[in-house]
């Protein structure tokens, strides 16, 4: 049995980069390999030991180890803790990396980037893809390409496989009890509005819309004809007393309101789906990150409340946990609605590429998208952490009402709130201006007395960058909160 090697942790050392954490605690334990202090067959420290002893998330150590045993230098075994891989140590004198690395000269450099001058990128809304386990994403388009060419027809009757895999995801994440029959698969969000839209008869009706709320969704309403009616949201996300009778329909993000970040308790989804039953008003629930969650738990979603009325219309999408390059959105809706789909999906020829649709079926059921969820979820957390801890350090300077964070609970974004009498407008510009891309909630508004504040992405921002975007915005806001 080789022994383990308690001095690995005291002698490890982290490269200052400005790469990822855990790329860096992979590199530095392949360096140890290299250098002979770990042997084929050693064991790894436990992964809370070495955050403990590198001051740093344990989730960026678990995404390390998993690095490591992605690449082959180590392997995982259950009650036998991670081991480093026979052949490990030829593989790191060869200099083989853990992960792809992008040349120097290749690399964006700030002005290089938009606008030429971003340097933090808190954009919301996008995943970091690099997470995705590259053996798992090429192995399922290796068993897509296998399937052959196929001549698949479009409607809601097409990627059967698809459809029955994310039947058994849904059950098992989202407490969806929902048949293989009843999903549909578009080519995105968009899609699934358009088609909903057509299909329930929404044109030239008004249609609750969440404000501030997602302006694309909400754009694509309005192209379709429909008259979407700004509604308020407060701390627990829409509230169903501001609903009306002409409302055709209300669409709604409970999970984790977009953008304020509101995660909608389950006293108002009960009142909710209560309302939209008694006055026969179609809920649009766009499920857009409801996978990410930290330090609380998973709340069922309103398709899992609607047990018979089928009132509400579930919008999941891929764009938000994997990536959204591959256009895959699905959606559950009321059984009566089934006919006017397959009618709008006929007229529009909007469909899924059948390639992609079998490679994500394949993904799912091989169990590499609750790996990749677990995975995304742990860096994710850690990133939220960095950038909150960095921005409460900046804004305990500010003593002004108004000042704070929200949406830390969940999601892919937090949001900096602030005082009526800024201009968050004029704010994002300053601080695009300084390198950091970050928009304010004016994107999100429809009317000037909003809410005031900025929407801060952090899927896409390491946690060794959290602190120098917040001292920027530090910065920038000493001008504007005096």
């Amino acid at each position: 049995m080789p022994r383990i090697r308690p001095e690995l942790h005291l002698a490890l050392r982290l490269p200052d980069t400005d790469a990822p954490i855990r790329h860096r605690i992979a590199e530095s334990i392949v360096d140890e390999i290299r250098v002979g202090r770990l042997r084929p067959g050693d064991p790894l420290p436990s992964t809370r030991a070495l955050a403990e002893n590198l001051m740093v998330a344990r989730a960026s150590v678990v995404d390390a180890y998993d690095e490591l045993c992605s690449s082959g230098y180590a392997h995982a075994r259950a009650g036998s803790g991670t081991r480093i891989a026979p052949d490990a140590d030829t593989a790191a004198r060869a200099h083989v990396a853990s992960h792809a690395i992008t040349p120097a000269s290749q690399r964006p450099s700030p002005t290089t980037l938009e606008n030429s001058k971003t340097v933090w990128d808190l954009t919301p809304g996008h995943p970091d893809p690099s997470l995705i386990s590259t053996t798992d994403w090429r192995r399922a388009w290796r068993l897509a390409a296998t399937a052959g060419v196929t001549s698949d027809f479009d409607g809601p009757d097409a990627h059967p496989e698809l459809r029955r895999s994310l039947a058994e995801h849904l059950r098992r994440t989202r407490g969806i009890a929902a048949h293989a029959d009843e999903l549909v698969i578009v080519p995105g969000v968009g899609s699934a509005l358009r088609m909903l839209s057509a299909a329930a008869g929404f044109g030239n009706r008004e249609v609750a819309f969440e404000e501030p709320g997602y302006s694309r969704a909400r754009r694509v309403l309005e192209s379709s004809g429909v008259r979407a009616r700004s509604v308020p949201v407060d701390s627990d996300g829409l509230d169903p007393e501001l609903l009306r009778a002409t409302d055709v329909a209300a669409y709604c993000t409970p999970a984790h309101q977009y953008p304020m970040g509101a995660r909608m308790p389950v006293s108002r989804r009960a009142q909710l789906v209560a309302h939209a039953t008694a006055s026969n008003t179609l809920l649009i629930e766009d499920d857009y990150d409801g996978e990410f969650r930290y330090d609380v738990s998973a709340l069922p979603a309103l398709r899992s409340i609607d047990r018979g009325s089928e009132c509400v219309a579930y919008v999941g999408t891929a764009s938000k946990i994997l990536t959204p390059a591959i256009r895959v959105a699905w959606v559950i809706a009321p059984s009566a609605l089934r006919p006017a789909i397959a009618r709008a999906l006929d007229t529009s020829g909007e469909a899924c590429c059948s390639i992609t649709a079998l490679a994500l079926s394949h993904f799912i059921d091989s169990g590499a998208l609750t790996r990749h969820l677990a995975r995304a979820s742990r860096t994710y957390s850690a990133r939220r952490t960095a950038l909150v801890t960095a921005m409460e350090r900046q804004l305990s300077a500010f003593d002004t009402d108004g000042v704070g964070l929200a949406g830390i609970e969940a999601g892919l974004h937090v949001v900096l709130t602030l005082p009526d009498s800024v201009d968050d407008t004029a704010f994002s510009a300053e601080l695009r201006a300084h390198g950091v891309a970050v928009p304010s909630l004016a994107n999100y508004r429809t009317t000037p007395n909003g809410p005031r504040g900025l929407v801060c992405g952090y899927a896409r921002l390491p946690e060794s960058r959290a602190r120098g975007a917040a001292e920027v915005i530090g910065k920038v806001a000493q001008r504007h909160l005096g």
